[in-house]
């Protein structure tokens, strides 16, 4: 939308479609506000649980929180399939908003990775990631994820987890095969 349209310019679709946009901003940011302000159990198993919504773990695959302590870095386990023979390696950190999770953490997490002889994480953040994780977690032979807060909220969002559907909004049209 330029800046200059009105909101009486703008087509009823493009009304509702810019009202989803802003409601979801504003949930977005009080999602991450709650997450953080809750305890960090409670954020390792949201973001398992959000796992399990985008459909990892499949149909009898299951996750696994570790325990809080001695974790040896690894927060939650995802088996993909019902033996375990593909694992998802979790890690979750609770961080201010404002902060950004740097290189070291990221390089603590791949070597907990190897340490568990695994191949693939996902590292999942409510705050963000520095210019330096990133270009380290690509740089690696592990498959290393990273989800910011950002990302984080957005998934959520859509995937149900965290939220719930208020209302839904039918849009009509013409039906130009009815008038042929």
């Amino acid at each position: 939308m330029e800046p200059e349209q009105t909101e009486s310019e703008l087509t009823p679709l493009e009304q509702v479609e810019e009202g989803q946009r802003r409601n979801e901003e504003m949930v977005a940011e009080e999602l991450l506000k709650r997450l953080h302000q809750r305890e960090p159990a409670f954020f390792e198993q949201a973001v398992l649980d959000l796992l399990m919504a985008m459909g990892y773990g499949g149909s009898f695959g299951s996750a696994t929180r570790t325990q809080l302590s001695n974790d040896g870095g690894i927060d939650g386990v995802i088996d993909q399939d019902a033996l375990g023979l593909s694992r998802i390696y979790v890690q979750a950190k609770r961080y201010e908003l404002s902060k950004a999770i740097g290189r070291p953490d990221v390089q603590a997490f791949v070597g907990a990775l190897h340490g568990a002889q695994a191949s693939q994480g996902v590292f999942l953040t409510t705050a963000s990631f520095s210019s330096g994780a990133i270009s380290y977690a690509n740089s690696v032979q592990s498959r290393v994820v990273l989800i910011d807060g950002s990302l984080l909220a957005k998934l959520m969002i859509k995937y149900g987890v965290g939220v719930q559907t208020k209302r839904t909004v039918q849009i009509v049209e013409i039906d130009e095969d009815f008038f042929e």
